[in-house]
Formats: C-alpha cells, sequence, structure tokens
C-alpha cells in the first residue's frame, strides 16, 4: 500500500486550519495541524510532512522566522499563506525559500492544486532510483539531476527547494540561451505567476548563493533581457 503524503498545516485561525484540512484529506492527503511558530519544528520532526502550508501571521514567532528555522535544517517545499499581498510580502517569503505564496483569502481547490503541483515537482532522492534515462545535465564540479533532484556542487550535494533546482536544470540544460524572465516564469511557474518576474531574480540570487560562478560556466545576467547558464569552450 502506497503511504499518504503528509502536509503539516501552520495557521492559528484553526477553523481555516480545520477547513484546508478537510479538503487536503478527501484528496487523499494525511495532515497534521499546529496553531503557533514554536511548534513547527518539534512538529515536523515527529510528523515528517512532504510539504508546510505556512501561515504568515502567527503568535510568537511569524512565519517569515518560521521558514528561516525550517530552511535551515530540511528541504521540506513550504507553501506560505498571508493576508498580506504586497510586492515586499512575496518577494520576501520567496528570497527565504518559500517554494510558493498564496493571499488570504483564497479558493480551496487552488490550494490543493497548488499542493499538487509543488509535491509532483519534489521527490526525495532516495525515492527514485539512477537509471540511465535521467534527466541530468553535467558541468565540471557541477550535476543537475531532475529525476531524483539532487544537485551536487565541488563534489558536495547542495539542498534546494524544488523550484531552485528546476530554474537552474531549465537554464543548464541549454548552454549559452538566453531565456526572457516571461520564459523562465512560465516554463518554471506556470501561468499565475505571469508578471511577476522578481520571483526570477529572487530565484536566481539564491541560486547564485549556492553555485558559484566557475572557470568554465556561470549563470550570467543579460541586462534588460533575462538570463542564461554561460558556458565557456576550451
Amino acid at each position: 500500500m502506497i503511504n499518504k503524503q503528509k502536509i503539516l498545516i501552520v495557521d492559528d485561525d484553526n477553523n481555516i486550519a480545520e477547513l484546508i484540512s478537510l479538503y487536503l484529506t478527501k484528496e487523499c492527503y494525511e495532515t497534521k495541524i499546529v496553531n503557533d511558530g514554536e511548534s513547527v519544528l518539534p512538529a515536523y520532526e515527529s510528523f515528517s510532512p512532504n510539504l508546510i502550508l505556512l501561515d504568515l501571521m502567527l503568535p510568537g514567532i511569524d512565519g517569515y522566522q518560521v521558514c528561516r528555522e525550517v530552511r535551515a535544517k530540511y528541504s521540506v517545499p513550504i507553501i506560505m499563506l498571508s493576508a498580506k499581498g504586497e510586492v515586499f510580502d512575496k518577494v520576501l517569503g520567496l528570497e527565504l525559500g518559500a517554494d510558493d505564496y498564496m493571499e488570504k483569502p483564497f479558493d480551496t481547490k487552488e490550494l490543493v492544486a497548488r499542493v499538487k503541483s509543488v509535491l509532483r515537482r519534489y521527490k526525495p532522492v532516495s525515492a527514485v532510483p539512477e537509471t540511465r534515462n535521467d534527466k541530468c545535465v553535467e558541468y565540471e564540479n557541477l550535476s543537475i539531476n531532475l529525476t531524483n533532484y539532487s544537485v551536487v556542487y565541488m563534489g558536495e550535494t547542495v539542498d534546494m527547494p524544488p523550484k531552485e533546482l528546476e530554474l537552474l536544470y531549465f537554464l543548464a540544460a541549454s548552454p549559452n540561451h538566453v531565456f526572457t524572465r516571461e520564459q523562465l516564469l512560465d516554463q518554471i511557474w506556470g501561468y499565475e505567476y505571469i508578471g511577476d518576474t522578481r520571483t526570477v531574480d529572487v530565484h536566481i540570487k539564491r541560486l547564485r548563493e549556492k553555485i558559484k560562478d566557475h572557470a568554465n560556466w556561470k549563470i550570467s545576467t543579460i541586462w534588460g533581457i533575462g538570463y542564461k547558464f554561460e558556458v565557456r569552450n576550451g
């Protein structure tokens, strides 16, 4: 029997949390609810969720700080939920490591669709055996595998949220090809993010913090256009 995927729901409004849980349970997910930031890490360690739905406005430790603490230890996907709709709040959430961001009030069916979308992209390394058909690109000191969602840089495995890895793979799979921010948004995030080009910039910044320029390759900014994975021959 296939084990159910687990969703940790973090929201101080228990009515909202219960509603989310109800919809996810109908979709055959197993859920756990916590109502404050202090409970998130203990709940993660006991429940081992596949994804966290994280409200930003929490008593005590807010969602931003919770995201920092989770990201410092785990690469589990995080979808932030917030009544704050300003670009600054969304960008800050993405910079801290969130994989998606939804404004309240939200449609529960859309939330379920977002959860499914993120989970489809996230596969723990141990869950998928290596095969000859792996979607993998390799350069000197860098290997990006989209089949088992792993990145090895300078001989070390680098933890990355799904969107970061997908963006890196997409660029590296087409060396020296320039992609506009809009093209990258469409390919990696889908139609709901069209127009929010800052999302791409945030993820590129995070990639550069983890993957430094190499003598033979680097992520290059094409000013006024977008980005490319630049490869030097010879």
